[in-house]
């Protein structure tokens, strides 16, 4: 095929690569030693580049030849690289030992730079162009926090914003929502944007000792979104588990029974709306986007009913059937809630407050809370991406994978949100990755441009291959075949020419 002449740039992606290690095995394919690799487009020829992300957790790792740092599905022993037991005695802040910086799930753009990053509080500063590792950044020497998502947000100015964890700090534990700078002062050029990081506002948890897992958060124009959903860490069970011979994973629990709570932070204030809204048990890692509407905030976000998805990636459920023995019991659904922000505050008890055509509501009960039910927009969609253009708008398309009752993904989508019209493109064999959409200079329409994925075969035979399909119509306009044995990854980033510093290659 061809590929459009105006492609010019990187595709980025990252995941877990090596999950053996002399005779030591990680037990989560979360786990394995992060694997960069890189599609680079140029005059309508794409090269292809991959390198492991060379972490002290890498090096403590090969060095020693077995696994040496714990990850959150597999508890190292004992781990020379720190000592443990000094730490998780002294007192409770504490009890979070220190974390691994195999920052294996995304990449992130902070000021020019680019980075690897993870849950923890560690991320990697990386070459974009040659790939190589370069410094580790510990967010908590900037803010307190303990783990932090790997799905920032970027706002119009540039800026990143992101929300981590900040565990048993000061007798609380808080969700802190923060900001780093896309530039610094011109007289401090020669400091780093994360010594201008600030914290725009902390939202206290329900728990002291068991906060909400979460791997992204929403945002609109005006506000944050943070779900605060009945999936926890046990930070007791969390502390002990090294001594226990168990995994942090088994230190997650879900409670089904339990409400999920949204909050809602007005970005120019930094306050929390104070109306207390909610819905029913569910667990999710994506949102998808959101957006104000005649004063209410509608959100989509891919969710499940139970948390069964983090199991089926233990290594000893991905054997050669897995396709056939590993089935969800809660299929991936694409959530629409809508939440009226301003309601007639002497609105009847029991009556739907939602204002826009949805089949989504939101109910007023006696004691004022908002109990809030989704539209369901689809199901068996997952790794939702958009026209990055309209994050936080009103907007139409997620590009997404689609999943069968198997996690593992089969197709990629086109989903119309308003029209509810699904394209797809799928071959026989072919595992494609997260889709990526990158728009068209000078696009006047949303799906104005191409999508990019990574597609591996099932026959380890077949070489994989990057796909390049036109947005609009999801018809295929071009393919890379690259002869090695590529690794399936989560997520990454399209970085164009233009965002490139000019260095030497």
């Amino acid at each position: 095929g061809q590929l459009p002449t105006w492609l010019q740039g990187i595709l980025v992606r990252n995941g877990p690569g090596m999950h053996t290690i002399g005779d030591s095995k990680y037990n989560h394919w979360f786990d394995g030693l992060a694997l960069l690799h890189s599609f680079t487009f140029k005059n309508g020829e794409v090269y292809y580049r991959s390198k492991y992300l060379r972490s002290d957790t890498y090096n403590c790792n090969i060095e020693a030849n077995r696994i040496v740092v714990s990850e959150f599905g597999t508890m190292a022993y004992p781990d020379p690289c720190k000592n443990i037991f000094a730490k998780a005695f002294s007192y409770l802040s504490h009890t979070i030992p220190e974390f691994t910086d195999n920052c294996l799930i995304n990449i992130m753009k902070a000021g020019d730079d680019f980075y690897a990053t993870g849950e923890t509080n560690f991320i990697r500063k990386i070459n974009p162009q040659t790939l190589e590792t370069l410094e580790k950044v510990d967010y908590n020497k900037y803010v307190a926090v303990n783990v932090a998502t790997s799905h920032p947000h970027y706002d119009s100015a540039g800026n990143v914003l992101n929300m981590g964890t900040s565990i048993v700090d000061k007798g609380k534990t808080k969700y802190l929502l923060f900001k780093i700078p896309s530039s610094v002062p011109e007289q401090e050029k020669k400091k780093s944007c994360f010594k201008h990081l600030e914290v725009v506002c902390s939202i206290p948890s329900r728990s002291l000792l068991h906060p909400s897992y979460y791997h992204s958060f929403g945002i609109t124009e005006n506000y944050i979104i943070f779900i605060e959903q009945p999936f926890r860490l046990d930070i007791v069970k969390m502390a002990t588990a090294y001594i226990r011979g168990v995994s942090w994973a088994s230190c997650l629990a879900f409670n089904k029974d339990d409400k999920t709570w949204f909050h809602f932070i007005d970005r120019k204030t930094k306050k929390e709306v104070p109306t207390k809204f909610y819905t029913d048990g569910l667990v999710f890692f994506h949102h998808v986007n959101a957006y104000e509407e005649d004063g209410h905030i509608i959100f989509d976000i891919i969710a499940y009913t139970d948390n069964s998805l983090y199991d089926m990636f233990y290594l000893k459920n991905l054997d050669k059937d897995f396709e056939e023995n590993v089935k969800f019991t809660s299929i991936p659904t694409c959530k629409r809630f809508v939440v009226p922000l301003q309601y007639d505050k002497d609105a009847a008890v029991d009556s739907n407050l939602v204002k826009l055509p949805s089949t989504a509501t939101a109910v007023k009960e006696k004691d004022g809370n908002i109990y809030c039910q989704p539209e369901i927009l689809c199901e068996g969609i997952e790794l939702p991406r958009i026209n990055y253009d309209y994050n936080g708008k009103k907007y139409k398309y997620v590009f997404a994978t689609q999943v069968q009752w198997s996690p593992i993904p089969t197709k990629i989508a086109k989903f119309n949100t308003q029209t509810k019209e699904m394209l797809h493109w799928g071959q026989g064999d072919c595992w494609p990755s997260e889709p990526v959409f990158v728009p068209r200079p000078d696009a006047k329409e949303e799906d104005d441009g191409v999508v990019l994925t990574c597609v591996v075969k099932t026959d380890p035979k077949d070489p994989p291959f990057l796909l390049v399909l036109d947005a609009k119509t999801f018809t295929e306009l071009g393919r890379a075949t690259v002869n090695v044995e590529m690794h399936m990854d989560l997520h990454g980033m399209f970085i164009p020419q233009q965002a490139m510093k000019t260095e030497t290659e």
